[in-house]
């Protein structure tokens, strides 16, 4: 191996946080992987990496050594490119990570215009809840929802989803439609968990810039969006979703928007990048295009 793929491959290694893991991605056997780290270790004459029977991770030299070699391989991969994207179009591969329900119902439907309108950009598309490590997974940028707690990170503000209110017409015939708080306590809600504490969701809403909260009582509680829907659609409570969430619902008459001047505080949706001197093309082109989609379900920022 020349000395930049011994590059990527201790990149991937670090990455992974195991040889065999960064084998199989790379396409190479686990030997290979091992002896050019091997060889890399012996050029630079330090040990990059920690290993042990259950992981991998970079020394102090090898985590500067890290980041020296993703700024080096990013160069490369940009001035490699000064003549295959002669023409004009971006080119490459881009890895991103969106929320689960918002890939599946917003952008994947969508996904077909770019790869028509950018053909030589191929994409691995991340479709998950849990919080990912842009650096540790190699993600060119990730589509967040709600407060940001990344301050390493690039963000640009797409704009709030709306929630609203909604529930079943069989709900509605049982209960009677509630006007606003005042009339809860006579009501049932479908409870949301969280998956990563188990802690209950309150019922929100706004009281002009003030945000309220309260208990609600319900006698089914789920730890999904999925959950959230179904169970709201079988008539069992009142749910709070964000708006694109259940369109074709409230569209086919199957859900009921209630309580309109009582909704939650919008949830923020922000891009979210690692720093980088320069983004490649790939990356502006697909991120003004997931933009533009975005756009049409959120409120402006």
């Amino acid at each position: 191996m020349d000395r930049i793929d011994l590059f990527r491959v201790f990149a991937r290694v670090v990455e992974r946080s195991s040889f065999t893991r960064a084998a199989d991605s790379l396409g190479l056997p686990r030997s290979s992987v091992s002896a050019a780290v091997q060889a890399l270790e012996a050029r630079l004459g330090a040990r990059l990496l920690h290993r042990t029977t259950r992981r991998v991770s970079p020394t102090e030299d090898g985590a500067v050594f890290y980041e020296r070699c993703l700024r080096l391989l990013s160069d490369v991969e940009e001035a490699e490119g000064l003549f295959r994207n002669a023409g004009g179009r971006p080119y490459g591969r881009l890895r991103v990570d969106v929320p689960g329900r918002i890939g599946r119902l917003v952008i994947a439907p969508a996904l077909p215009e770019f790869l028509d309108r950018y053909p030589e950009i191929d994409l691995d598309l991340g479709m998950t809840d849990r919080t990912i490590d842009l650096v540790e997974e190699r993600a060119d940028c990730v589509l967040r929802v709600g407060p940001l707690g990344d301050s390493a990170l690039v963000g640009r503000r797409i704009g709030d989803l709306e929630l609203i209110n909604v529930a079943s017409p069989d709900y509605l015939a049982r209960y009677g439609a509630p006007r606003g708080p005042q009339d809860l306590d006579r009501h049932l809600a479908v409870n949301y968990a969280l998956p990563s504490s188990g802690r209950i969701e309150p019922w929100e809403w706004l009281e002009g810039e003030a945000v309220r909260t309260r208990p609600m009582r319900g006698r089914v509680c789920v730890n999904s969006a999925e959950g959230l829907i179904a169970g709201c659609l079988a008539g069992m409570g009142l749910i709070q979703i964000p708006a694109y969430d259940v369109a074709p619902h409230v569209a086919a008459g199957e859900l009921v928007r209630v309580m309109e001047d009582h909704q939650a505080q919008p949830m923020q949706m922000t891009l979210l990048y690692p720093h980088r001197r320069q983004a490649p093309e790939r990356l502006k082109v697909f991120s003004a295009w997931l933009e533009a989609v975005l756009r049409r379900h959120v409120l402006a920022p």
